[in-house]
């Protein structure tokens, strides 16, 4: 008979931390793990979404996709919109921020206001922000005097700047108060002793508040530039992709060759790509600003 060596503190521990984790990990392989290879399987093959039949083409869809006039623009109006959108987002909420944690009065009606927009849906928000610029804002306009024919969705080189500014509303309140949760966990002492050695506001700021908040920096970066990445039901309603294809980002522009063009083996491999480029920004972003916290 074959004795059993009783497991260690450390062994039980393993054992109970993989018990915990299995539910987890199973959830995410159905979740993800599988859509992802089944989507790689299918970006080998030359099925349109709807045929019973596919066929192996191997890498043809990834060789031909880089030469797509669409994907190079997508990919170019979706790195603008994430590189403007990322910094102005952060700028504004560590702003408002600073502003609302300064002890101002009334700053939960502050907050509140500022954090409403994030509880509506972009597709509301995306209609709502369409008929402002659309009609409302040219007619206040013109009925000032200012005249001329100002519609920022309407033309291809200042739809990227409606665009910002509606994204923006919606959720600089949401990052706003992740900053103001690392704000009121910096201890007051330390500005006191800044104070006495006579650092002024921006040293403090700099001295101090920045490199206290940095995890709170390194969430908020790295969460609004993947979010910027994924933008589509705002921008499907605020202007679907016009005016022509300006404004179309990568992830609408996968989903009209998946369904308008039925090219789903073509968007696939399209995903497969996007998902990679995405994993090796959100990488180096925390592996930059990780380092940044650990000079803290």
């Amino acid at each position: 008979m074959i004795q059993r060596t009783p497991l260690t503190l450390e062994g039980k521990m393993r054992r109970n931390y993989f018990l915990l984790s299995l539910p987890s990990f199973l959830i995410y392989s159905v979740g993800v793990l599988v859509p992802l290879l089944i989507g790689f399987y299918i970006s080998l093959t030359d099925w349109n979404g709807f045929s019973p039949k596919m066929n192996f083409i191997g890498f043809e869809n990834y060789s031909s996709m880089f030469t797509n006039p669409r994907f190079i623009h997508s990919m170019g109006f979706t790195v603008q919109f994430v590189i403007f959108n990322t910094i102005i987002q952060n700028a504004l909420a560590l702003l408002l921020a600073l502003f609302i944690d300064s002890g101002i009065k009334a700053k939960n009606f502050f907050k509140t206001v500022v954090f409403i927009p994030c509880l509506l849906s972009p597709v509301l928000i995306g209609y709502l922000w369409s008929k402002l610029f659309g009609s409302i804002y040219p007619e206040i306009l013109q009925s000032f005097g200012f005249g001329g024919n100002i519609k920022l969705l309407a033309n291809p080189d200042t739809v990227l700047m409606g665009a910002l500014i509606v994204n923006n509303w919606q959720w600089i309140g949401y990052w706003m108060l992740i900053y103001i949760a690392a704000l009121q966990a910096v201890p007051g002492e330390m500005y006191e002793a800044a104070a006495i050695e006579g650092a002024g506001v921006f040293q403090k700021f700099i001295k101090i508040t920045l490199p206290m908040i940095m995890p709170a920096v390194t969430v908020c970066i790295t969460a609004i530039t993947v979010g910027g990445f994924q933008v589509y039901d705002l921008l499907i309603t605020l202007t679907g992709g016009g005016p022509g294809h300006a404004s179309e980002s990568f992830i609408m522009y996968v989903f009209n060759q998946a369904f308008a063009s039925e090219r789903a083996a073509f968007a696939s491999a399209n995903s497969m790509v996007y998902v990679l480029f995405l994993l090796a920004i959100a990488s180096v972003q925390i592996t930059l600003l990780k380092k940044r916290e650990v000079q803290v």
